[in-house]
């Protein structure tokens, strides 16, 4: 009796699903998920960089609109300020109310007007001002100055402010061109009210103004003068 060989081809027999068996999702389709993320990833980040750039150049728009840079060329302010130093202006504040006095100002220079100064608020709209003598009169009464180190300087004879004029004088009197040389300062010429020094970096800190509200003298000169 012969044997017999049998040759028998196999098919592997796929089992069907189990329920609770996990299927794993192709490779490809992974890969596909991974770049669409990865290229929604690069929108949002471009997107927060253009958002930051903007928010910037707002910013800097309205800090510009607000406030003005000012660098202190001579010796006029001495020993208040002081040559070579680098000043906030506020271009808003005197919006708000009019320039007071002992308030240190920035304006176009009124005989040239791509020059800007720096002085001293002493006069106000109508009063009758005189400085001479190493001092300032204002309505016939002395105007005390503490802050002043350096007096003297040229007289200007006796001045009656118009109604949108003020009356300024350098720290430095002997070393200031100011309204003693050409009168009453014309508001609109003002361009802001000095803020901060922020150069050099030793000098960082407010401005420093002064206020006469708190003397008997200067209570009369601002009832007089209607200042507030």
């Amino acid at each position: 009796m012969e044997d017999q060989h049998t040759t028998a081809n196999f098919s592997p027999v796929q089992e069907p699903f189990q329920p609770g068996e996990e299927i794993i999702a192709p490779p490809e389709t992974e890969g596909a998920e991974t770049e669409t993320g990865q290229g929604r990833g690069g929108l949002s980040l471009l997107r927060e960089i253009v958002e930051t750039i903007v928010l910037t150049l707002v910013i800097f728009m309205i800090i510009n609109a607000l406030t003005g840079r000012f660098r202190i060329e001579g010796p006029s302010m001495k020993p208040t300020l002081h040559e070579g130093q680098y000043l906030l202006i506020n271009k808003v504040v005197y919006k708000l109310h009019p320039p007071r006095r002992g308030d240190i100002i920035v304006f176009h220079h009124p005989q040239d007007s791509t020059r800007d100064l720096i002085k001293r608020v002493v006069g106000l709209p109508g009063e009758e001002i005189e400085a001479c003598n190493k001092q300032v009169t204002i309505d016939g009464m002395p105007l005390k100055e503490p802050y002043l180190v350096h007096l003297g300087g040229r007289c200007s004879g006796r001045i009656e402010l118009g109604a949108d004029e003020v009356f300024v004088l350098g720290d430095n009197r002997p070393n200031s061109d100011d309204s003693r040389s050409w009168g009453g300062l014309q508001q609109s010429l003002i361009v802001g009210k000095a803020w901060i020094a922020y150069w050099p970096p030793g000098d960082w800190g407010g401005v420093s103004h002064y206020s006469h509200s708190g003397s008997a003298t200067a209570q009369r000169q601002r009832t007089g003068a209607g200042d507030d």
